[in-house]
């Protein structure tokens, strides 16, 4: 049997190094681009309406997740859950691959839908940096079978987590007008 308080401490360096570590290498792939480095790539430019996709997937599997935890089918739960982890993952990877092959698209939209846009890319952005810790905390927790905790967090994080996947949809449906082609 493990030490529910040790896999806590085992992970929680972990997760603070996770944690910082994917903003700063988005942030810094993000800069990167292959032709700068004498790598001949086409943009990927097919990658954004798929990784659209995936978020607005991740969005089902995570309230299809809770409503399986709320009929009390925690087995399903726990494969969703894996399922959302998988997805963000798979998002996260297309997104550094297509910015490292593509310039940013810039939102070509005007006055108040200018405003929206950026509220929703800006909140976007910074929630799914605070998401990463809160979705590995609760992860850790599941894992240590520290349920009542697992709950307090997961309580926070599906919100969050959600809000990311669904305002990463609609932050692509408002861009993609403006994609070169």
């Amino acid at each position: 049997m493990k030490d529910n308080s040790t896999v806590d401490q085992k992970y929680n360096k972990l997760i603070v190094f996770v944690s910082v570590l994917i903003p700063v290498v988005v942030a810094v792939l993000f800069r990167v681009k292959l032709k700068d480095f004498g790598f001949d790539v086409e943009p990927l430019s097919f990658l954004p309406p798929i990784y659209a996709t995936i978020n607005g997937i991740t969005a089902v599997v995570l309230v299809s997740a809770v409503l399986a935890i709320k009929k009390g089918n925690k087995e399903l739960h726990q494969r969703l859950m894996t399922v959302a982890i998988a997805l963000s993952l798979a998002f996260l990877v297309m997104y550094v691959a297509y910015h490292m092959t593509s310039d940013s698209t810039k939102f070509g939209g005007e006055g108040f839908i200018r405003l929206v846009y950026f509220v929703l890319l800006i909140s976007h952005i910074l929630l799914s940096i605070a998401v990463i810790p809160l979705v590995l905390i609760t992860y850790v927790r599941a894992l240590a079978a520290k349920f009542d905790q697992h709950k307090k967090i997961a309580k926070i994080t599906f919100p969050i987590w959600l809000y990311v996947a669904i305002t990463g949809v609609i932050v692509y449906i408002m861009i993609a007008p403006y994609y070169v082609q």
